[in-house]
């Protein structure tokens, strides 16, 4: 037992936990690096180390940040619980009764025999390495109780003085900004009944300048789908740190005695550079059973190709053309239930549409597998217009809070899976068409944010049962047709957690295609999202969301390290374009055993116009890199570039593999390196590295590098 009188330390997978037990206000001293096998006593001391004088002005004991701290504990902060009993019973403080220990993690029961409520705290350092951390508040009195907040934190070094997290937008999702922590609340909320376009996958802060090889930092991430709170804080007693909960709506929590309320997981990770930090999620979510471990298959999306024009003979000629790339599922995207002929109409109706598809769906599905490819379908089961059979018999079936509907949003609003005749239509409606088509994969799209989401006139907020019953449909639908793979679509990446990805099986990263602006969107969700969980799709050359013309060497290249697919009517396709398009299939597919195991790294560069990044095997063995140009260069040729993440004393051959060769121009010489059999060390190529041949902008080249 790693219990040490007063004090206890936690340690897995490179990361060390110090929490000190001397009084009820139980903090964490250190979270970040491990300490090793330490001496007992030297943890205690440790723990001491950290606890606070008193200061002038200040209470005659100085409140410090705990693990359950609150306004009772005469913490002036951001506090972990609020809350109330019809306006009394506010002054809560938790008192320590029992702890439950082993070398990884704590169960930690607090109770306020005044207030007649109790929590439990669980904190669990895994093995990559990351924090997981939970609270759960019990109600034990006798009327309800309110709770208005409940956070879980986790401390920051004081040298964290930066921070960095992202905002966006409906095809600008993730895009990335940072900023001086300074004193006070950085606070984030999404109130949108999702995460939404604009919320920050992860919040970090770390030593002025990190980057993603290198500098110390620390960021958490809360796994919900619903609204939340996220914040980074820093107060004048000498304290920061990162914080998160699920933002309740007024009257949304009551607990009735005996009843109890869990915060969602607060995922802690930390590292050397931003790369580091991503590895300890990109393990963790790996390491789970249920994580997607067959090779990706490579998905064509018809979308894009089609749109709502679901005529058979296109569809089947889309198909064909697919198998021929190299495809191995195709989705049938929206248009393909009853009066669906626009987005105005039919969300609810989850029936095939019999004037479109008068033998149902089989014609396309049955095509579909004859051709050795998956069958996948598009569902937004969360949704309904209110010009729709469904509305129009069920119009109590609307989240509202008022007797008008709330402002609408691609002309539909959101169903109420809380009802229980709702949640029963939808769930049967889904399995009877999963059950009558080789249906493999749901493309499960949410096309609007939640707003006055509640149970009616007079009725309470909705939002935190809402997101549970989403959680438990999918659950059942999984239970019920096992093998069934979902895909997390929200207006493109407008849900992006790990939550909805702890029970789907990829996300869609986002409705923008375009190669030079996913490249931002894909390098900051996959500091939580492991690349083999974000659809990557190469894009029509004249790109729908931006009308910016690109190459397929740029499109092919920015979706390699990810879940491969199509976004494109491959139908149009020359034969010299048919022959590309498909080098980039065959390329994916050696790649992607790669991608689904490796190390996501990404190169500091100097100058804002290149790209480097890459996937490096676990055993170091081999790599695959891109070089992207995304505008013209302040040098011609360009300087060098490095490649990180490599076994520094292992010697590696680099050979350009971009299909189609480099792109090159007849001013140009050869690029010495390249046409000669170049070996270095791993050591070289991340100190020194090479130069990258010269490309014009908006152009990539792909390198492997082999033990030699």
């Amino acid at each position: 037992m790693p219990w040490v009188h007063d004090a206890l330390h936690l340690r897995r997978g490179g990361t060390s936990i110090v929490l000190d037990l001397a009084d009820d206000n139980v903090a964490i001293a250190h979270w970040g690096q491990d300490l090793g096998d330490a001496p007992h006593e030297t943890i205690r001391a440790l723990a001491k180390a950290s606890r606070l004088q008193r200061v002038s002005g200040g209470l005659d004991t100085t409140s410090r940040l705990g693990v359950v701290t609150t306004a009772g504990d005469g913490w002036a902060g951001t506090p972990a619980l609020e809350g109330h009993r019809d306006g009394s019973s506010v002054g809560v403080r938790l008192s320590l009764t029992k702890v439950m220990s082993t070398a990884t993690s704590v169960e930690m029961l607090f109770t306020d025999g005044e207030m007649k409520v109790s929590a439990r705290y669980e904190l669990q350092v895994t093995g990559s390495g990351l924090v997981r951390a939970r609270t759960t508040l019990r109600n034990d009195g006798e009327g309800v109780y309110a709770v208005q907040a409940l956070h879980t934190t986790l401390p920051l070094p004081w040298e964290a003085t930066e921070i960095l997290d992202t905002t966006g937008r409906h095809l600008r999702e993730r895009s990335a900004q940072r900023h001086e922590l300074t004193f006070g609340t950085h606070l984030r909320e999404s109130r949108r009944g999702r995460p939404g376009a604009d919320a920050t996958l992860l919040l970090a802060a770390g030593v002025p300048g990190f980057g993603f090889e290198r500098g110390r930092v620390h960021g958490v991430h809360l796994a919900w789908s619903g609204n939340s709170r996220i914040f980074a804080e820093r107060v004048p007693t000498g304290e920061s740190f990162l914080g998160a909960g699920e933002l309740y709506l007024p009257g949304e929590i009551r607990l009735a005695p005996g009843e109890e309320i869990a915060t969602p997981e607060l995922l802690g990770s930390w590292g050397d550079g931003l790369d580091q930090l991503a590895a300890r999620f990109h393990d963790e979510w790996r390491s789970r059973p249920q994580h997607p471990t067959r090779p990706r298959p490579i998905t064509l999306n018809t979308w894009e190709a089609v749109y709502f024009d679901h005529r058979l003979p296109k569809l089947i000629a889309l198909a064909d053309a697919a198998a021929e790339l190299g495809v191995e599922r195709y989705v049938l995207d929206d248009g393909w239930f009853r009066h669906r002929r626009d987005d105005t109409a039919g969300l609810g109706d989850w029936y095939v549409d019999e004037t479109v598809w008068p033998n149902g769906l089989h014609p396309i599905a049955d095509h579909v597998v004859a051709k050795g490819m998956e069958f996948g379908l598009w569902f937004e089961p969360e949704m309904v217009n209110p010009d729709s059979d469904l509305a129009r018999a069920h119009p109590d079936w609307i989240l509202r809070g008022r007797t008008d509907l709330p402002p609408s949003a691609r002309q539909q609003q959101v169903l109420n899976l809380a009802h229980p005749d709702a949640y029963a239509y939808i769930l049967g409606v889904i399995s009877d068409i999963l059950a009558a088509y080789p249906i493999t994969y749901v493309k499960w799209d949410h096309n609007r944010d939640l707003v006055d989401a509640a149970a009616g006139p007079g009725g309470a907020a909705l939002v935190h049962a809402q997101t549970l019953a989403v959680y438990r449909l999918i659950d059942e639908l999984k239970a019920a047709h096992p093998g069934l793979e979902i895909e997390s679509c929200a207006s493109g990446g407008a849900r992006v957690d790990l939550g909805i990805l702890d029970r789907t099986d990829r996300i869609w990263t986002s409705d923008c295609l375009d190669p030079i602006e996913r490249l931002e969107n894909q390098r900051y969700t996959a500091l939580v999202v492991p690349p083999e969980m974000m659809g990557m799709h190469l894009t029509t050359p004249h790109v729908h969301s931006t009308g910016r013309t690109v190459s397929l060497t740029l499109s092919g290249a920015v979706a390699l390290f990810g879940h491969f697919g199509i976004e494109w009517d491959v139908t149009t396709l020359t034969e010299t374009d048919a022959a590309a398009v498909g080098a980039w299939v065959a390329l994916a597919k050696r790649v992607r055993p790669l991608v689904a195991t490796g190390r996501l790294v990404n190169a500091d560069v100097a100058d804002p116009g290149l790209d480097v990044r890459g996937v490096v095997a676990e055993d170091q063995a081999s790599a695959f890199f891109t070089i992207t140009q995304t505008q013209t260069l302040i040098s011609s040729p360009a300087g060098r570039v490095r490649f990180p993440g490599l076994d520094p004393d292992r010697t590696y051959r680099i050979e350009i593999v971009t299909p189609g060769g480099i792109v090159q121009t007849p001013a140009q010489s050869p690029l010495e390196w390249a046409h000669h059999d170049t070996v270095l060390t791993g050591r070289q190529l991340a100190v020194v590295g090479l130069r990258p041949p010269v490309q014009n902008p908006q152009q990539s080249t792909v390198i492997e590098i082999t033990a030699a």
